[in-house]
């Protein structure tokens, strides 16, 4: 592990492309994926198993395994049950806030508005692998229930026994139906449906390389969230920040994966130093010491001293962080000079795995910069939006003169015909 002190100001091109172009890595997979994807639509389950036995050592039988999600609900042990139900009622209470609802209002005669109604089928990731993630299944499902979404799938990656407590959160989280099928295969599956598997409109989620390649590859034939890539934190620090909070928080991110990217940012060399003190000695009694590592050593981490706050800030927000942990003496003011980040945790108590498990917040949120663009997993991801008008005669023609001119203008002249026969009769006079 080579984590140091660099200076933001003295960073070569080829650093901060490090820090900047964090990238998915899926062209990598993308011709392989493309493959799979097509098998899948052509073979259905048959395609399905193969890849469950190439990919995941495991021989299938019964892909549905809805009856084996309630039953791990009931079988977990009670301090697990209780901490999921807990994590799904505040990801619940939190997520109805966002629930939109229909409008419509006078605008001088025109009576115009937007109602807002639920997809009919929407289908959820819930990542596998080298660690269980029921947390990912709470944070696509809630939402999509929120919106009241009538058919919610999930897919989750097969094992001779799936995690239990993966199954137990679809299931507390309100999953209609449950497939263990996963990677690239489980969003083909979702997308174009099999003998086992009903077909969505959306597919939601985060996952790895290969899931990500395969959402890229369905889009259009389906909706989706969005192309995430590997987890990553920044954290924003000033000199009453706590380097061993900070320290925590990124080698907890560090966890996940050695493709992550964490970030320490602060203006105070004193604490720069300290947080890789800190770092140093936290990471040997992690169990995943080795995965963080990985991630210290990735181009995209690091601890970095900035010659102010403003050069920090302007990095963060360069940076639009999926994760942005702020720990300053004025936390909030540090928080309405940066516009773009995921998600924001502020404060010394207010750590990036709260936000993960329990405190409400989606985190399935954007990477690779695209905090810059778009937000996280929200319930209006899952509601289609319709507008509604009505005109009466006095504002007809008000608007008569400028219908009729802008449709000639663009010479559709039946068009403006179409608002002349209002007021002129159908002989067209």
């Amino acid at each position: 592990m080579t984590l140091r002190v660099r200076e933001v100001a003295e960073l070569s091109p080829a650093e901060r492309d490090g820090f900047f172009r964090r990238d998915a890595g899926i062209e990598a997979v993308r011709d392989d994926v493309r493959e799979i994807v097509e098998r899948v639509r052509e073979e259905g389950d048959v395609a399905i198993r193969e890849f469950a036995a190439d990919f995941d050592g495991v021989e299938v039988g019964n892909l549905d395994v809805t009856d084996d999600a309630e039953r791990a609900y009931e079988e977990i042990d009670d301090d697990l049950r209780t901490a999921i139900d807990a994590a799904v009622d505040n990801v619940r209470t939190f997520h109805e806030r966002q629930a939109p609802t229909d409008w419509r209002d006078d605008f001088d005669g025109r009576e115009l508005g937007r109602r807002f109604r639920p997809l009919d089928r929407v289908g959820v990731y819930a990542p596998g692998g080298t660690a269980a993630y029921p947390s990912s299944a709470i944070m696509g499902v809630v939402p999509a229930t929120v919106a009241g979404v009538d058919h919610v799938v999930v897919a989750t990656p097969p094992a001779e026994q799936i995690n239990p407590a993966t199954l137990a959160a679809i299931h507390a989280a309100g999953a209609d139906e449950v497939y263990q099928v996963g990677g690239a295969q489980a969003v083909a599956a979702l997308a174009y449906g099999s003998e086992s598997v009903t077909s969505v409109q959306k597919v939601v989620g985060p996952g790895n390389r290969w899931v990500t390649a395969a959402k890229a590859e369905v889009r259009g034939d389906v909706d989706i969230d969005f192309l995430a890539g590997p987890s990553e934190l920044l954290a924003l620090v000033d000199e009453a920040a706590d380097p061993d909070a900070v320290a925590a928080d990124l080698v907890a991110q560090a966890e996940h994966d050695e493709n992550a990217s964490v970030v320490c940012v602060t203006d105070d060399r004193a604490t720069a130093e300290a947080v890789v003190e800190a770092v140093e000695a936290q990471v040997p009694d992690r169990e995943r010491a080795d995965v963080i590592r990985g991630a210290l050593d990735n181009d995209a981490s690091g601890v970095l001293l900035a010659r102010s706050m403003s050069e920090a800030i302007l990095f963060a927000e360069e940076y639009a962080a999926e994760h942005l942990s702020i720990q300053a003496e004025d936390d909030e003011a540090l928080l309405d000079r940066i516009d773009s980040a995921g998600s924001v945790f502020l404060g010394p108590y207010s750590p990036v795995a709260a936000g993960d498990y329990a405190a409400g917040p989606n985190h399935v949120l954007p990477t690779n910069g695209g905090a810059r663009r778009y937000g996280g997993l929200s319930v209006e991801e899952f509601v289609r939006s319709t507008t509604v008008q009505r005109l009466d005669r006095d504002a007809l023609s008000d608007l008569a003169d400028t219908v009729i001119t802008l449709a000639e203008a663009e010479g559709l002249e039946a068009h403006a015909e179409s608002v002349r026969r209002r007021f002129d009769g159908d002989d067209g006079d």
